[in-house]
């Protein structure tokens, strides 16, 4: 099998593990991480994650996830984590692009994302060392990575989301929000590195509101001033690079996912790379970059010019988000592309993002699922030779 090919992290759920977590979407009432409410969940949650585990093993993947099966939405779930923060229903959910829709979505998600502020928000003993350290043991010494979502996305949400009740009740602006939110992703990224931790991947849905291209960005057409865009941009990207910072320094390897949306084989949103290359690929200090470059949305591949030269590049030339196999002969022309640009050595294949972000996962089955992943396998052998 080839260490060319990697997965962003999520797999898609079986059944009987998504029996628990269609209940936890319809509830408020249950706490997280909601063993104490659903009898059996916590056994079924930890054999399914056992199982995926050495599924990837036999599939040959040397980076292993726990599929995220300990998670119901890609991001929310380390937030409902922290101390201070309450999870709740919303009115609505997010909504993302029907099928064959270009601008503003209609299709509507799970509505467990509205969240209410309680107090200073604290990283410390959070569930989610817990579940590392069952990957651990799963894992039985193979490479392991955990996925959490960037401080940036979460700043993001929590500054202009309407489903956030409470906002000021204890962080009165928003440079003490932002204090705040770094000093509890502190705390747990320092937790996580004293666990055994060694790969940090911090996951962003953000970069591409910030492309004039994009159709779906909430600042396309305003005629808001570029130059406060570029400042609310550039504290985004220092936000991430102070936990990187923070992360290098405890010899951990800091990896992100750009994602455009990935909801039930549906997206979010547009815009290209070339459009923020310069400020999110160039003055971002992560060691590893998973980028989506499985349809037209992300333009031309010229973007790649810009990462810093000690950056690695996953490419997401296939596709999470159908249930067919990917068209290899045009994977290997856009392989071709990209070394003429950055060199083969810093490049590796995946599929454009996880197969199951939230809970209900993309329109395909677990055999196609693991089909697809061994057809990355066999591509990327077949491209690196290892």
């Amino acid at each position: 099998m080839s260490q060319k090919f990697q997965i962003v992290g999520s797999l898609l759920r079986p059944a009987d593990l998504l029996k628990y977590k269609r209940q936890i979407e319809q509830s408020d009432s249950i706490t997280y991480p909601f063993y104490n409410d659903l009898t059996g969940y916590e056994a079924c949650e930890a054999k399914a994650t056992e199982d995926v585990i050495a599924k990837q093993i036999e599939h040959g993947l040397d980076i292993i996830s726990d599929g995220e099966f300990s998670k119901s939405l890609w991001h929310l779930d380390f937030v409902w984590g922290l101390a201070g923060i309450e999870r709740r229903i919303a009115e609505h959910g997010y909504f993302f692009r029907e099928k064959g829709e270009t601008d503003k979505g209609s299709f509507e998600t799970r509505r467990d994302i509205g969240l209410r502020f309680q107090g200073a928000f604290s990283g410390k003993n959070h569930h989610w060392i817990k579940v590392f350290k069952r990957m651990q043991k799963y894992a039985n010494g193979h490479a392991t990575k955990l996925c959490i979502p960037s401080p940036s996305q979460m700043f993001g949400e929590f500054s202009w989301s309407k489903n956030i009740v409470d906002r000021h009740s204890y962080y009165a602006t928003p440079e003490d929000l932002k204090q705040g939110l770094l000093g509890a992703y502190k705390e747990f990224v320092e937790e996580y590195a004293a666990a055994g931790g060694k790969i940090l991947q911090m996951d962003d849905c953000l970069w591409t509101m910030f492309a004039d291209d994009n159709p779906n960005s909430p600042f396309t057409g305003t005629g808001i001033d570029p130059d406060a865009l570029l400042a609310t941009a550039s504290e985004f990207v220092a936000m991430n690079n102070e936990i990187i910072a923070l992360g290098h320094k405890l010899g951990l390897k800091m990896w992100t996912h750009n994602c455009r949306g990935n909801y039930a084989s549906r997206n979010m949103g547009g815009g290209s790379y070339l459009k923020i290359a310069e400020l999110f690929f160039k003055r971002q200090n992560y060691d590893r970059f998973f980028v989506e470059w499985d349809d037209e949305r992300a333009g031309s591949l010229d973007a790649l010019s810009l990462f810093q030269d000690k950056a690695e590049i996953v490419l997401g030339f296939m596709s999470s988000k159908i249930n067919t196999l990917d068209d290899e002969a045009r994977i290997i022309k856009l392989l071709d592309e990209a070394s003429k640009i950055t060199g083969k050595d810093r490049l590796f294949l995946s599929h454009q993002c996880g197969f199951a972000s939230c809970d209900g996962g993309n329109e395909l089955t677990e055999a196609k699922q693991w089909a697809k992943i061994d057809q990355g396998q066999k591509i990327a052998l077949a491209y690196w030779g290892v």
